[in-house]
């Protein structure tokens, strides 16, 4: 008689090759991506936001003069949710996926919370306007695209925390905190 013993699981990548630690550079990429918006609206680096604009020092919402602009079918929705909630979302959102993907850690909770921040950035953008460089793939679908294959990947595992977060017995059995 046969036996029908499974097969181990394996991962897409072992942490010494050379697909491993490009998914490691990727994934720091992707943590800057996301978390310096939120430090450059929170104390106004300089850069998008000018310092006397700075949402922490000054007040002002990181998110009603984008909120309020967005041109298209979705623009009415996206203006109404110009408010100090989605302020606090927003940037919370942002900073947190940022530090996680840096850190290693968290990747699966960061793949949610950043695909769906870039989900509605692209949804607000509307490139399905005439004129737009490419209607359905721009920046945001990709970056969305690459914060779950990393959480997949557990490129996390690389470079970051992430076999040390899984270790420490806070994800625990709560395989979405891995």
């Amino acid at each position: 008689m046969t036996s029908t013993k499974a097969a181990p699981a394996t991962t897409l990548t072992t942490s010494d090759s050379p697909a491993a630690r490009m998914l490691a550079v990727c994934r720091v990429l992707l943590g800057f991506v996301f978390l310096w918006p939120a430090l450059d609206k929170s104390f106004g680096l300089g850069y998008a936001t000018p310092a006397d604009a700075a949402w922490l020092t000054t007040g002002n919402s990181p998110t009603a003069g984008y909120l309020g602009h967005v041109e298209g079918p979705l623009g009415g929705f996206f203006a109404g949710l110009a408010s100090p909630v989605s302020d606090v979302l927003f940037v919370a959102g942002m900073a947190g996926t940022g530090i996680a993907l840096l850190l290693g850690i968290g990747l699966r909770v960061a793949a949610a919370s950043g695909a769906l921040i870039m989900t509605l950035l692209w949804l607000s953008a509307w490139t399905f306007a005439p004129g737009s460089t490419n209607p359905i793939v721009d920046t945001h679908v990709i970056y969305a695209a690459l914060v779950v294959t990393l959480a997949v990947a557990r490129a996390g595992d690389v470079w970051g925390l992430g076999r040390a977060w899984a270790a420490s017995g806070i994800p625990g059995s709560r395989t979405w905190l891995r």
